[in-house]
């Protein structure tokens, strides 16, 4: 593995108890992998330009990659595709993915570029590889203390694997309003579950 793509979506990193579990996993595959690259791209405190009307044209005419109009597209389909694996630390709002995060799906999901349009539907043209997808609630919208729906999961799931992203895995921190010993298990208990996969083995109990 040569470089990870962390993408933060919260609008205030400092505090994100996500982001900063995505930033310990970064730790944990530095250690083994010292010359790791790390590409961070925070769309909390960078935000992306909106898409327009000649971005829209654009696609319509099929024009070609190289056209200044996909200049930003092509950045962040690149930070994507040099990357051996994908870290998303995102909050629920209102039941989905916050806008800054579908603005970035947006720029980066693209007719004939990241995704073919044929007969039998869409098709990825990406290469896989694992993503690691850490999704911050205040409430609970799993299980038996679920009180709210998730839309997050299912359309992010099914966006990525439409580029061509199928070895996707989702880890939430629930609960997050509920004061400092339900965060802090939760928070745990996501370390515990990431130090079984593969990629984090060297994650250590707290």
């Amino acid at each position: 593995m040569d470089e990870v793509l962390l993408i933060n979506a919260s609008p205030r990193p400092d505090a994100s108890v996500g982001y900063q579990l995505a930033n310990e996993l970064v730790d944990v595959l530095r250690i083994r992998r010292p010359n790791l690259i790390v590409t961070r791209r925070d769309l909390g405190r960078v935000a992306l330009a909106p898409l327009g009307d000649s971005y829209a044209d654009a696609l319509t005419r099929r024009t070609p990659d190289t056209d200044p109009i996909f200049t930003l597209s092509e950045s962040l389909i690149g930070e994507l595709e040099r990357s051996d694996a994908l870290l998303i630390a995102t909050p629920m709002h209102n039941f989905t993915l916050p806008a800054a995060l579908k603005l970035w799906i947006d720029h980066v999901v693209r007719i004939g570029r990241t995704f073919a349009a044929t007969p039998d539907g869409k098709v990825g043209l990406l290469a896989d590889r694992p993503v690691y997808v850490i999704v911050s609630s205040g409430g609970f919208h799993r299980g038996a203390r679920a009180r709210q729906p998730d839309f997050l999961t299912v359309y992010l799931r099914h966006v990525l694997s439409t580029i061509g992203l199928f070895d996707v895995q989702f880890v939430y921190l629930e609960g997050l309003v509920a004061g400092e010993s339900a965060v802090n298990a939760e928070y745990e208990a996501a370390r515990q579950r990431l130090s079984l996969e593969p990629l984090f083995a060297g994650l250590a109990p707290a």
